[in-house]
């Protein structure tokens, strides 16, 4: 999954060519009509991928904290913000709540730590779909390696590939 300096690439589930990219970073989230291939890089950190079959409109985050504590900005590198403005962003784009379905990725524990993050992270993003009545259709989640996402916003299609530790460095 090279960067391609033309920001464009081959659709894998169509074949089409010239489907735009984007690189999603860590705190972030992303969501357009027109379809978009996103990659991005997960360890602890979560992604939900939003999409709605209807609009044929995808949308995804990338958290790395749970809960905002109500302290400075709320952004989208905490779950309940990342979840709740992706959400609103869908249905700015036309999608309607009851049409969209959740993949869920991510939530490693790469480090020994008693905090467990990639947990606390996973829970919440389950906790906040359920209380939103988005069912998750597929998941890819925990574990001891990060993973690598190519997401479709244009069909829903996720790829995805563990981390080893040769590809884990020239990701950082």
């Amino acid at each position: 999954m090279n960067q391609d300096p033309s920001n464009k690439g081959t659709n894998p589930a169509t074949g089409e060519e010239n489907v735009k990219k984007h690189y999603l970073y860590p705190s972030a989230l992303f969501a357009e009509r027109t379809p978009y291939l996103v990659d991005t890089v997960l360890g602890s950190c979560v992604a939900v991928c939003l999409f709605d079959d209807h609009k044929k409109i995808g949308g995804i985050n990338h958290f790395m904290l749970p809960l905002w504590n109500g302290e400075g900005l709320a952004t989208p590198k905490y779950g309940n913000i990342a979840i709740e403005k992706l959400i609103e962003r869908m249905i700015q784009l036309g999608c309607k709540k009851e049409n969209l379905k959740a993949k869920l990725f991510g939530g490693a524990s790469q480090i020994n730590s008693s905090m467990e993050i990639g947990l606390r992270n996973v829970e919440v993003a389950k906790e906040l779909l359920s209380q939103h009545r988005i069912p998750i259709i597929a998941e890819n989640v925990f574990g001891k390696v990060g993973r690598k996402l190519r997401y479709d916003t244009g069909t829903g299609q996720v790829m995805m590939k563990f981390l080893t530790s040769s590809n884990q460095r020239e990701n950082g």
